[in-house]
């Protein structure tokens, strides 16, 4: 897709609004394209940033140098380790308010120099930027970023408001710089083969689908950022709830959101400790959503279920049903098993960052993640819902 093209009167990116049209009409070539993508064909969608910019030069090695902004715990468990081991990126620097961590980090993955967030901005050797900072300065470091020629990929959230997320669209449209949002599960295998049966209408047409993201009481997050209002935004919605309702979302191919009722507990901090968001699109489909940082059970939960009028699908793991000869069947289809010692997750950001990388070096025709606008339309309307008792309407002034 070219350029950005915002429905500025309601808010919301023209494409998601065409996005049910879409689905009924036949499967959307971006959705078929990035499932495949996810399966790990060697399909690499996601151009941010407008079509026809500049790519940015590689250095004398071909590699694009990174710099990564917050070395928190994303950063460890995912960029430091999958950005350093390839061959086509130079880790050239990172960045955090903890100078000994990031010290000891940087000299464990090769990381030749720790730097402040504006060093790493203003120097123009560094090509491409990974933030992973508090979510308050996402908006901020991003539209630097771009600003000053670099490639961008912010971990989620995007912003911290929809209009937050529309300041860093435009700065990569008017800088022709790749934008890109850390919403790994897109790349799961099992996620996108659920997007292929729903985008090729298998499980007839969508009227409910039920996620979760559900995580074990986890003491480390009282000291942290995580619950501090102005530095999250918000609690287990902002934290958990974002990924999970762009996931509940994006297997449906993103329809507009029409209605929104939530409901928050509160623990002892300033922000929400649990979540039950309800939506209805404008097309009728139902979607529950619920989170929690204080589950008690044995393991964290994250689970997804769409159902049609001709089957349902669940993940993790993957299972397809349809009504096959009167009775339900099994078609789910095989996976591909993950590297030896990896989980879903790293295996998905794996992917993800190489579509980050591929899209720095010139490879594919990619979209900007212009469906943000509109899911934190929806995350907006989930806290106003809350603190008011009673169903927000999206598009009322």
């Amino acid at each position: 897709m070219r350029g950005l093209q915002h429905s500025r009167g309601l808010g919301v990116p023209d494409h998601i609004s065409r996005a049910y049209q879409r689905r009924v009409q036949g499967r959307s070539p971006r959705r078929s394209q990035l499932c495949r993508a996810s399966r790990g064909a060697d399909v690499h969608l996601g151009r941010i940033g407008t079509g026809g910019g500049p790519v940015t030069s590689t250095s004398e090695s071909g590699s694009v140098q990174v710099g990564i902004l917050g070395v928190g715990a994303i950063t460890q468990i995912v960029h430091l380790p999958i950005l350093s081991e390839r061959l086509d990126v130079d880790l050239v620097a990172v960045s955090d308010p903890d100078h000994l961590k990031a010290e000891t980090l940087g000299a464990r993955f090769g990381v030749p120099r720790v730097l402040s967030n504006e060093e790493i901005l203003s120097d123009d050797q560094i090509q491409a930027a990974v933030i992973c900072t508090p979510n308050h300065l996402h908006e901020s470091l991003a539209i630097e970023a771009l600003e000053r020629g670099k490639h961008v990929l912010v971990e989620k959230p995007l912003a911290m408001s929809a209009e937050g997320v529309r300041r860093v669209l435009d700065a990569a449209e008017a800088s022709g710089r790749h934008l890109s949002v850390g919403m790994h599960h897109r790349f799961r295998p099992d996620v996108g083969a659920l997007a292929d049966f729903v985008a090729g209408g298998e499980l007839g047409d969508i009227y409910t689908v039920r996620a979760n993201s559900l995580t074990q009481s986890m003491p480390a997050v009282a000291s942290t950022w995580r619950q501090e209002p102005e530095e999250a935004g918000g609690g287990a919605l902002m934290d958990l709830g974002v990924p999970i309702l762009d996931l509940a979302f994006w297997l449906v191919d993103y329809p507009r959101i029409t209605r929104v009722t939530a409901v928050f507990r509160s623990g002892e901090a300033e922000v929400e400790e649990a979540a039950t968001v309800f939506a209805v699109s404008e097309s009728g489909i139902a979607f529950s959503v619920e989170v929690s940082w204080n589950l008690f059970a044995e393991a964290d939960r994250h689970r997804a279920r769409v159902m049609g009028t001709e089957g349902s699908g669940s993940l993790p793991p993957l299972n397809i049903n349809k009504q096959l000869g009167g009775r339900p069947t099994d078609v789910t289809p095989r996976q591909p098993k993950a590297r030896g010692g990896e989980h879903r997750f790293q295996n998905a950001y794996r992917r993800l960052l190489d579509q980050f990388v591929r899209a720095v070096l010139g490879e594919g025709d990619f979209s900007a993640p212009v469906e943000q606008v509109h899911l934190m339309e929806v995350v907006s309307a989930a806290y106003q819902s809350a603190r008011e008792g009673r169903e927000i309407h999206l598009g009322e002034d």
